[in-house]
């Protein structure tokens, strides 16, 4: 195999970037793939994957090598590695969700949709990523194997924000440029937060789910990590089965910024609460036009989940009954189960309740959200916290937990879209981030102002 100049780092690249490069000339698809699972060796984190497809990794890369030397690559993407949550399934081998039960069960017989739409791009798949147990929680930890650390940060270690947590982190590690996961209230956004990273969320629906182990079908999305919004442009593109993005940068000039006084801003992080506030001055010094008042709506979910629970607790009770009810559940993380177990005694009543709230409001906020609008707040109003603490304390691990979910879930249950950027770090060397998201169905339009958004969001972030 031919030897390509070792100066040329591949860690840290974009995936724009290490396409180029591959398609130029500069080096091989095959030895990306072969530097990518060298730094993979390298790491001083080895809980980042719970599996490593190096076989199938190198027999794409050999496959995209011969298009891109032929002169006809398969997509912007060609020879890029791509990293998956373990909750999607690869044709031979088993789907595990992050827990040792399902290790027995039976390899998947093809690959989710999604995956064989980004193969067909011609990104070779490196593995899959560690994740919460079920994508249970929005802290991260795993105590199967492993909780993925917070590559920032000074002293403690800290976790990494789930419950795409191995995805998000091979990304902020640069170990691919690319990684993809779920979230159901907050589990691409939130780690990507944590991490310092770009973190995408789409509306319910736009993806094909099929393959996708399911948490809450309700809420389940797909997300992408990234270092840049160009490239989840163009996998978002490819994932919609599109051979390239139609999108163009859209101008900040005149956009509407909605930021809500109520809920968000509870007990925010001070370092968290001053770098928004510094992004959307840039915002506005951009154009944007910064309207600032309540959200009744939030309050309102926060009310109906006090009164009748939650979707994801219900849709995550049906699926794992069996397993928290039997004796499987000592085999499955105490603060997974638990949660889970929780919602045992909640009636049909409410769960029919919350649908039929649930459609209202996102009838209702998305005639509010009409037009060229966002809205802008903290990603997660705290900075990553102590595994150690969590670990050590699961009354403080559910506080937190629920803090931590607080800010995004809200985006989930009435179906909106949404980007996190970085904002900066705090005193601890910790990311903080800013959430604009957008109303149902509105991917392409924030897509676009993001494009414009990132270099003025992240001015001050790297």
């Amino acid at each position: 195999m031919t030897s390509y100049p070792a100066r040329f780092d591949i860690r840290g690249r974009s995936a724009l970037q290490l396409g180029a490069a591959m398609s130029g000339g500069l080096l091989s698809a095959e030895e990306v793939a072969e530097r990518t699972f060298a730094a993979i060796a390298a790491c001083e984190d080895q809980a980042i994957f719970t599996l490593l497809t190096a076989d199938r990794a190198r027999a794409e890369a050999h496959a995209a090598a011969r298009r891109l030397r032929e002169g006809r690559p398969a997509s912007l993407l060609d020879g890029v590695p791509i990293v998956w949550k373990d909750l999607f399934d690869l044709e031979g081998v088993t789907t595990t969700a992050g827990s040792r039960l399902m290790e027995a069960d039976p390899a998947a017989g093809k690959d989710a949709s999604v995956v064989a739409r980004l193969k067909g791009a011609g990104m070779v798949c490196i593995g899959r990523a560690n994740m919460t147990e079920f994508a249970y929680s929005g802290i991260g930890l795993n105590p199967h194997y492993g909780t993925p650390r917070n590559p920032h940060g000074r002293g403690e270690a800290r976790v990494p924000g789930g419950s795409s947590s191995g995805s998000a982190v091979a990304v902020a590690r640069g170990l691919a440029p690319v990684a993809i996961g779920t979230d159901t209230g907050g589990s691409v956004r939130i780690p990507a937060a944590f991490n310092g990273i770009i973190g995408y969320k789409a509306s319910t629906d736009r993806y094909p789910m099929d393959g996708v182990f399911a948490l809450s079908p309700t809420l389940d999305t797909l997300g992408i990590f990234a270092r840049t919004i160009e490239d989840v442009v163009v996998v978002d593109a490819a994932m919609c089965g599109f051979a390239a993005p139609d999108l163009r940068k859209e101008p900040i000039d005149g956009l509407r910024v909605i930021v809500p006084t109520n809920v968000v801003f509870d007990d925010c992080q001070a370092a968290v609460a001053r770098n928004f506030e510094a992004a959307l001055a840039r915002l506005e010094k951009a154009g944007a036009v910064i309207e600032r008042g309540p959200m009744a709506v939030f309050d309102e979910i926060l009310a109906l989940s006090s009164r009748h629970g939650t979707i994801v607790a219900a849709e995550a009770y049906a699926a794992h009954k069996t397993r928290v009810e039997g004796p499987e559940a000592a085999r499955i993380d105490r603060r997974v189960a638990k949660r889970i177990a929780l919602a045992h005694a909640m009636p049909m009543v409410d769960y029919i309740a919350l649908l039929q709230a649930r459609s209202r409001l996102i009838r209702q906020t998305g005639r509010f959200l009409a037009g060229r609008c966002v809205v802008a707040m903290p990603t997660v109003a705290h900075t990553a916290p102590s595994i150690d603490a969590l670990e050590a304390d699961d009354e403080l691990f559910a506080r937190i937990n629920m803090k931590t979910l607080r800010n995004t879930m809200l985006g989930n249950f009435l179906g909106w879209c949404g980007v996190s950027f970085p904002t900066g770090m705090d005193e601890a060397g910790l990311p903080t981030a800013l959430l604009l998201s957008g109303a149902p169905q509105t991917d392409e339009r924030l897509l676009s102002l993001s494009l414009a958004a990132q270099s003025i969001v992240q001015e001050s972030a790297d």
